[in-house]
């Protein structure tokens, strides 16, 4: 099972489209579900010139040769530089970010990787758009994520879109796509990637070697792809971390927990580890919301009983406040901040939270 049998629907509807398509599409859904594949997947099928009787990319034409070795003349990735070299590992596929490192050389620090795609990058389209194609074919800008762009970029790419070169598709993929410009929004062909049925997820993971896909599965929010990532070492330890502190046997010490936290965020090379870990808080503020009104939690099903804990020194109009909060630090960490005073307030304020003992 591969990404297209995990969203065969999702498929067939591009499937269906190959033929009229639009001139920018926009995939939207929930972190990890695989919507960057998808769109992958989509773009190699669309520059293949020998695609299979199911429309799939043979791999091996010169453009899926091109593609493999991260060099097709007429496909281009905009992503946040923090991305590229992950991405460039990962998806074998050509960037147009700029090469930057964020650990120091010959004893000079290297300016950090952004966390934007940046209007340069959008800039540095102008050439590509209005040459013609190598092969006489199509030519695809993928973007991703979307909603990192800031209005100055996603204005400078709204020009092309609203007058498109012949030939040219744009696919959006975003997380959060409320996030982007509705003028960007209006301007795409919006299709919904939605999360896919559990037993469908959970075949997919067991595929994929995953063992106790419910219980991942559940921590990524029905995300299979998250899920899998979730079973690595690697990808839990900010996560492993998190739990750590906020399920302390003794009483929570938001300082110390801050202090321990900023560390792991700072040894983290993977992209916005901040936001990421604020992500995990929120979802076990919802938990917790749950848990107090007497329902199953949603993502944290195996720290069932500490939630319930402390539910009991808690009520929903506090953690209401708390989650409004969140979502200010949430926009908040992404933007440059002092990681260790971030957290410090972030966590005197969750402590606030709950009544003491």
């Amino acid at each position: 099972m591969d990404i297209t049998d995990l969203h065969a629907e999702v498929w067939g509807t591009l499937d269906a489209w190959r033929e009229r398509l639009p001139h920018a599409l926009l995939l939207a859904g929930q972190r990890g579900i695989g919507k960057f594949e998808l769109a992958r997947r989509f773009a190699e099928s669309l520059l293949c010139e020998q695609p299979t009787p199911t429309h799939d990319a043979c791999g091996q034409c010169p453009a899926c040769g091109w593609l493999a070795q991260g060099n097709h003349p007429d496909f281009r990735l905009l992503q946040p530089e923090i991305f590229a070299s992950e991405a460039a590992d990962a998806d074998n596929i050509s960037s147009v970010a700029a090469d930057t490192a964020s650990n120091t050389s010959n004893g000079v620090r290297k300016k950090s990787p952004g966390q934007q795609i940046t209007i340069d990058q959008v800039r540095a389209l102008d050439d590509f758009l209005h040459i013609g194609t190598h092969r006489h074919g199509r030519r695809i800008v993928l973007i991703h994520p979307a909603e990192a762009m800031n209005r100055a970029t996603a204005n400078a790419l709204l020009k092309s879109l609203e007058e498109p070169a012949s030939g040219t598709l744009f696919i959006l993929v975003s997380d959060e796509s409320e996030r982007l410009l509705p003028t960007i929004r209006s301007r795409c062909q919006v299709l919904s990637v939605p999360l896919p049925a559990t037993d469908r997820a959970l075949a997919w993971l067991r595929q994929s070697g995953v063992q106790d896909g419910e219980r991942w599965l559940a921590l990524a929010g029905g995300s299979p792809l998250l899920a899998a990532r979730l079973e690595s070492r690697e990808e839990r330890v900010l996560l492993d971390a998190l739990l750590a502190e906020i399920t302390h046997a003794s009483a929570f010490d938001p300082l110390a927990a801050a202090a321990t936290l900023d560390k792991v965020v700072k040894a983290d090379k993977r992209p916005l580890p901040l936001k990421r870990l604020i992500d995990w808080m929120q979802k076990w503020l919802l938990d917790l919301a749950l848990v107090g009104l007497a329902q199953t939690p949603r993502y944290f099903v195996a720290q069932a009983a500490m939630l319930e804990r402390l539910a009991r020194t808690t009520d929903a109009f506090r953690l209401l406040a708390f989650q409004r909060k969140a979502l200010q630090y949430r926009m908040q960490c992404e933007q440059p901040v002092n990681s260790r005073l971030f957290l410090e307030a972030f966590f005197l304020n969750y402590a606030a939270t709950f009544t003491p003992s």
